[in-house]
């Protein structure tokens, strides 16, 4: 339940101070020092508007296009610009280009949020379409290069943008992973984190007093709108989200950049800053929220599960610092999102206001308060962990004999022989080929054929990681540990076929 403060200001009366030109406004981080020096009741005389900014990375961005009818016309059913393909979702010929699609010549290097920054920043584009052909729409080839300035609607169209708050990253396991939170490397060894935390649009306004439907914000360079709730709102959990549009034709890179994560995929960065109306006490001791006070979660990225573990909660002021502790150890963490950037818009949208050229909106419809996020539903039959269908390792130690070893291979009827030490953690692998190798040569040594470099799975892993990973790696088997490198067991490719084909 939001608590009822008196109100002290209106949207109009706001609106007629800017058009005034004595509209009193401060950027959300400066708000945090007003907030703590003169308390909510008296900032909330004090200040009229307060301006928050976010930059960071979104998936699940895009951007829909109208590109008019050729001549003759075509009933578009493939399309690609700059050999990414673009989702056609129906009409004639439009187009929506997600930012995460990858160009099918330039891969992880280049994708849907590369095209829509190329696009604002003016270039020309190279566009393919492909079709059936109709008696109507009779063409079924198309091939020309295009600007911004040849589409009829350029309209940046983001189903889900600026989290309330975001996950930190780090990983667990013994190897390097690369995610949408970045490259994170084994062992607890570094963190990431997302988001502006003091600066957060909807962190300042957690009960979405004043943003829902129609609240104008600034977008990309240029003024946009909230169109609702956006995917994944989970508000009982602290991580709303938002549905934005605007004219990308008006918006500058400035503001909309394409990235790639490593070995992940293609995204859009996207400036977002909304003005937060101070109508009552309440909202100004919202907006004074320090960067101590926005809590999350430090989750482990290297369990491949929806639910991952909790290691620890975090604030944002620690997660700025950039270092947080770790299982009694100091790590570097690292944003993802440019928190300058995010100040910089604070800073823009704050200029605007007070030039009056940017007016606030109030809202038709405020975002839900009560959304129930729900997971997917699952598999009639999931695909299992690890940890279900692993076997027991058959396991030497480095001082045995090869002639120990093959023994071992020939009795127990398997082909991977795990080297540990006297406390059972890995230290390397041998296999019957290494071992047939190894007497067909002469060599008496197993230290001499141990494999010391070892990719490992994680008991919590799906069995369909382990096959990305077998194949990627033209590998037979995985070893299965613990955190502290204890072997727990091996899983093969065998096993894997089995599972996945029957």
């Amino acid at each position: 339940m939001v608590q009822e403060y008196q109100k002290l200001k209106t949207y109009d009366e706001i609106n007629e101070k800017i058009r005034e030109g004595n509209i009193k406004v401060v950027t959300a981080d400066e708000m945090v020092e007003i907030v703590k020096m003169l308390g909510a009741d008296e900032a909330a005389k004090e200040i009229d508007v307060v301006t928050t900014g976010t930059f960071g990375a979104m998936c699940s961005s895009g951007a829909v296009i109208n590109l008019g009818h050729a001549d003759p016309p075509i009933k578009i059913a493939r399309a690609w610009i700059n050999d990414v393909e673009v989702s056609h979702p129906g009409a004639a010929v439009d187009l929506y280009i997600g930012a995460t699609q990858m160009s099918e010549t330039k891969s992880f290097e280049y994708g849907g949020g590369h095209i829509i920054e190329d696009l604002i920043a003016g270039k020309e584009v190279e566009l393919r379409l492909t079709a059936h052909g109709t008696d109507c729409y009779p063409r079924t080839r198309l091939q020309i290069e295009i600007t911004k300035n040849d589409l009829n609607q350029f309209i940046l169209l983001n189903f889900r943008n600026s989290y309330q708050k975001y996950d930190a990253a780090t990983n667990g396991t013994d190897k390097t992973i690369y995610t949408y939170m970045g490259k994170l490397l084994a062992n607890y060894a570094n963190a990431s984190f997302s988001g502006s935390g003091t600066l957060s649009p909807l962190s300042n306004d957690p009960d979405y007093e004043t943003i829902g439907l129609g609240t104008r914000i600034f977008l990309g360079g240029t003024q946009g709108y909230v169109i609702g709730e956006g995917t994944q709102h989970n508000p009982k959990k602290g991580f709303g989200t938002i549905m934005v549009r605007g004219n990308a034709k008006k918006m500058s890179t400035d503001y909309i950049r394409g990235a790639c994560f490593t070995k992940y995929g293609t995204t859009l960065y996207v400036g977002i800053g909304i003005p937060i109306p101070i109508l009552n006490p309440g909202l100004a001791k919202k907006t004074g929220i320090r960067d101590e006070d926005i809590k999350t979660s430090l989750v482990d990225f290297g369990v491949p599960k929806l639910n991952r573990p909790v290691l620890r909660t975090v604030n944002y002021a620690e997660l700025k610092s950039g270092k947080i502790e770790i299982n009694g150890k100091e790590v570097k963490v690292s944003p993802l999102s440019s928190l300058s950037q995010a100040r910089k818009i604070a800073e823009k949208l704050k200029e605007e206001i007070e030039k009056g050229k940017f007016f606030l909106s109030e809202p038709v419809e405020k975002l839900p308060i009560d959304t129930i996020f729900s997971p997917m539903k699952p598999e009639k039959e999931a695909i299992p962990f690890v940890r279900q269908v692993m076997k027991p390792a058959i396991m030497c130690k480095e001082n045995d004999s090869i002639m120990e070893v093959a023994k071992k291979i020939v009795e127990e009827n398997v082909n991977h022989i795990v080297v540990v030490n006297d406390e059972e953690k890995l230290e390397g692998i041998v296999t019957s080929f290494d071992v047939t190798r190894a007497v067909a040569l002469g060599e008496t040594s197993l230290e001499n054929i141990i494999v010391r470099k070892v990719i490992t799975a994680n008991p919590n892993e799906s069995v369909a990681v382990v096959a990305r990973v077998l194949d990627s790696y033209n590998i037979s088997a995985l070893p299965v540990i613990d955190h502290t490198m204890k072997v727990l067991g091996i899983i093969t490719a065998e096993d894997v076929s089995r599972l996945l084909v029957r």
